[in-house]
């Protein structure tokens, strides 16, 4: 499949239609290019499945030219992928320092680490030419160091890939968003908004990290045993508000779950998170009096070999909680994830253990790292883009998105889903053809 010189197409071959497993491809004048590549997690319907990733045939068997691989930030549903989808696409990766970092412990455990073309680009201002686009990178808010939004530029026009993103002032890590250049886009002309549409149900703005920050040094400061917060490993902002947390209340921290070593080792290698308090090792955790005890944990989505669902079961090799200790979930349950969730929880709370979540207490104790129909509107009204493209969302959400382009009078705003192809020109959007996706 060859577009033309004439033409933009796009195409979903994960993440539109669903939360996770992204996976998007851009075609102009004779060759295509691929934005993230993640994974989902599996879910009761899928036993024996820790993780899948989309199918890349359409990327493998039908593009003629694959010019590169960009990656818009270091979450598992953007960058997971990569370690098991390369042989398949063959092509050199645009990454920022922080996604190269994890990027590089991933394909360490790969058998062909040392085949893949890594290109480093600085947050905020990298630029590229890949093929016959013009790739430039914008600072976004998000809940990890160096979230970044796409400029493509092209013959036909510019095209705006959001990645995941917020409006936050105080984002806690990295650099804000870049209100100024996202303007200057739609003084020069926008032709489409390829947007987040996670939170696109949702009135209002999302709440900073900040709030985050103070709420949980508030609620673990009234704990008198050992504490454990849950969160995504990759969630760097959290692990800092976290870590704030314990030296407020005079706790030591722990870390329990690789991949929290692993994303923890990327920030401090590439300058984010020096001012972390000493992290005392897991196995000196029942040296520690319960009051010192803050354990960062993995495992806030329910999954079975991390460390909640091990500590739940009261089977993890050296760390433990005992009634009287309080568990944190400082996260949204992912829809589908309700049930294994719900058990870990059961379990804590059968043994005595107080389990706390957003609605169980005043303060906030997470904030999302996707914009709230306010964001998404002013985002609209900055770039004033002529096409809307939702994406990173269940069909519900991206149906949302277009209604409000269409309330602030985007000319045509699609909704594809997975597979659908979709060609973008001077004249308008529509979807013109499926394509395999799965």
């Amino acid at each position: 499949m060859t577009p033309k010189p004439d033409e933009v197409l796009f195409t979903a071959l994960g993440g539109a239609g669903e939360i996770g497993m992204n996976l998007y491809a851009y075609g102009h004048d004779g060759a295509w290019l691929a934005v993230d590549c993640g994974i989902s997690f599996g879910d009761p319907n899928m036993p024996g499945i820790d993780v899948f990733t989309a199918d890349p045939s359409f990327l493998e068997e039908e593009t003629t030219d694959l010019a590169g691989l960009v990656i818009t930030h270091a979450h598992e549903d953007h960058i997971g992928g990569v370690a098991h989808l390369w042989p398949f696409l063959r092509c050199p990766v645009y990454v920022t320092p922080f996604a190269a970092a994890i990027l590089r412990g991933k394909l360490r455990e790969t058998d062909f680490a040392d085949e893949v073309p890594i290109h480093v680009l600085p947050a905020g201002e990298g630029k590229a030419q890949i093929g016959p686009f013009a790739v430039e990178f914008v600072s976004m808010s998000h809940s990890i160091p160096e979230a970044q939004a796409l400029v493509l530029k092209t013959a036909v026009g510019t095209v705006l890939h959001t990645g995941d993103w917020k409006l936050d002032a105080e984002p806690q890590i990295g650099r804000p968003l870049d209100e100024a250049r996202l303007r200057a886009l739609g003084e020069t002309g926008l032709l489409a908004l390829i947007s987040d549409s996670t939170n696109a149900m949702e009135p209002g703005y999302a709440a900073s990290e900040a709030s985050a920050r103070e709420g949980l040094a508030a609620v673990i400061a009234r704990q008198t045993g050992r504490v454990a917060v849950g969160c995504f490993a990759t969630n760097v902002a959290r692990v800092k508000s976290i870590a704030a947390a314990a030296k407020a209340t005079g706790r030591s921290l722990i870390l329990a779950g690789r991949s929290l070593h692993r994303i923890t080792a990327a920030a401090r290698e590439t300058g984010y998170l020096d001012d972390l308090p000493e992290i005392v090792p897991e196995e000196q955790m029942a040296d520690l009096p319960p009051e010192r005890v803050l354990m960062i944990c993995t495992g806030s989505q329910g999954e079975g070999r991390a460390a909640l669902a091990r500590m739940a079961a009261d089977k993890h090799p050296t760390c433990f909680l005992t009634a009287g200790d309080t568990v944190i979930f400082s996260s949204r349950v992912i829809p589908g994830n309700e049930k294994n969730v719900g058990q870990i929880q059961n379990a804590f709370a059968k043994r005595g253990i107080t389990v706390l979540g957003e609605a169980d207490v005043a303060e906030t104790v997470h904030v999302t790292g996707h914009p709230m129909r306010g964001e998404l509107a002013d985002l609209l009204a900055w770039t004033r883009p002529k096409f809307l493209l939702p994406i990173h969302g269940e069909w519900r959400h991206m149906q949302a998105h277009a209604s409000l382009g269409h309330d602030v009078q985007v000319q045509e705003a699609v909704v594809g889903g997975n597979g659908a192809l979709i060609r973008l020109d001077t004249n308008g959007a529509k979807i013109v053809d499926r394509v395999y996706s799965g």
